[in-house]
């Protein structure tokens, strides 16, 4: 091999390196572990394909609680990331440390981005909006509570159709303990889902202040007449094996995968682990009920999930990078590539109308519930979202007064008073800090 050639390897090489290194990169800390994250490379690799100018570093940090911990100090040490992803429940601690975010928004009028807010889908971004409408934060893994049910148990049991309200989950549920399951359903994230969408989906205010969206002097309002007979009957239900807890957050899925439980109520990111761990059943996927003694055409749901938020004390080249990745991140064909594969709600009209047209709910049935449960009726203030401080440590009050009711131990009435009372104490402190 010549040296000439090899003189010419060098220099391609080097200047290989030399247009690396020109690219100005982009550090997006995120929580998403397994085949999410994998999931997220990717996004990120292709996006530094298609442009010379950015290089977005995606960084895991662990859970959704460690990465906005890791965040947070970070920022005191002045060595934060331009991009981090931040779950739902922390919109409200991420909007009261104002000088440290930077508004996307904001962000794309500064550096001119093209962006067009009414392209997002209401029902998701109005979670990370102001009362004016201005986007604070970008969505990118939105979810929504479903219903889950299992085809094969409801057959045996003579049930053709999910039940809609919660008069007919019990109906249903009884059927099916008399076809010999062993009991009707149970619920994942229980406040999320029992609490908090139960208040969205019946056009109930779970707070005071538009949900918190009005200010901080909010106070809890769930242990109100419709939320505490709620708790109140599955409490009955659960002594009668027709409600069954099966732990926190996603721990109860294994009494749904093991056909213990005809149906669940769980993320509408959860459709890809049941179909995993559910190869040979015929499972279904239908909207939240809702209760038809409060409500006679039930309000959307409120999403879970994260967005991402971009954070200052960057320069403005690294901020024009944010804004491009923003752009492509919300593009029609990686957003419905993202909602296909993860399950979570494609946060743009563009993404759903893509994933339609290309036939994927017509060849996957039920994928398309969590959207149209969605954005079939205009949010109210009562099914916007939520926004309140602290949040994280308010739903595991919630989590321990319920499941004082499960166990027999506590009323309703009792548990809820005592969930809002203490709720509210985190929510006095949260706006302690705000001072």
């Amino acid at each position: 091999m010549s040296i000439k050639y090899l003189t010419g390897l060098a220099v391609t090489a080097a200047l290989m390196s030399a247009q690396a290194q020109a690219k100005t990169e982009v550090e997006w800390w995120h929580a998403m572990g397994g085949a999410l994250g994998k999931k997220v490379n990717e996004i990120a690799a292709d996006f530094n394909a298609s442009q010379s100018d950015y290089e977005i570093k995606p960084v895991y940090k662990g859970s959704y609680a460690e990465t906005m911990t890791s965040a947070i100090a970070a920022f005191r040490a002045k060595e934060q990331p331009a991009i981090v992803q931040v779950f739902e429940v922390g919109t409200a601690t991420m909007m009261g440390a104002e000088k440290a975010i930077y508004p996307v928004y904001q962000l794309m009028s500064d550096t001119k981005e093209p962006f067009n807010p009414d392209n997002y889908l209401a029902a998701v971004t109005g979670y990370y909006t102001t009362n004016d409408g201005q986007m604070l934060s970008m969505p990118f893994n939105s979810s929504t509570p479903v219903l889950y049910y299992n085809k094969d148990m409801f057959a045996k049991a003579g049930v053709k159709d999910a039940p809609k309200t919660w008069k007919e989950m019990e109906d249903v549920s009884r059927k099916l303990l008399a076809s010999g399951a062993k009991c009707g359903f149970s619920t994942t994230w229980q406040s999320w889902t029992q609490i908090e969408n139960f208040g969205a989906r019946n056009n109930l205010p779970v707070a005071t202040n538009n949900n918190g969206f009005a200010g901080l002097d909010t106070q809890f309002k769930f242990n109100e007449s419709a939320f505490v007979k709620h708790i109140e009957q599955m409490g009955e239900w659960s002594k009668e094996g027709i409600f069954k807890y099966g732990g926190r957050q996603s721990d109860g899925m294994p009494l749904f995968y093991t056909q213990e439980c005809a149906m669940t109520m769980g993320s509408s990111a959860s459709l890809a682990g049941i179909k995993e761990n559910m190869k040979d059943v015929d499972i279904g996927v239908a909207q939240l009920p809702y209760d038809s003694d409060v409500i006679s055409k039930p309000q959307n749901t409120i999403i879970g999930g994260a967005s991402l938020w971009v954070l200052r004390g960057h320069s403005n080249d690294k901020y024009k990078g944010v804004a491009k990745f923003f752009s492509y991140l919300s593009s029609p064909e990686v957003q419905a590539d993202w909602h296909q594969f993860t399950g979570y709600l494609p946060i743009t009209k563009q993404a759903y109308e893509l994933t339609k047209k290309q036939g994927f709910y017509q060849q996957n049935p039920g994928t398309d519930t969590a959207v149209l449960q969605m954005t079939s009726v205009a949010p109210t203030e009562n099914s916007k979202g939520i926004r309140f401080g602290n949040f994280l440590q308010t739903r595991d009050i919630i989590n321990e007064e319920l499941e004082a009711v499960w166990a027999g131990k506590a009323s309703a009435k009792t548990a809820l008073n005592n969930a809002v009372r203490r709720g509210d104490e985190q929510l006095r402190r949260f706006e302690r800090t705000q001072k």
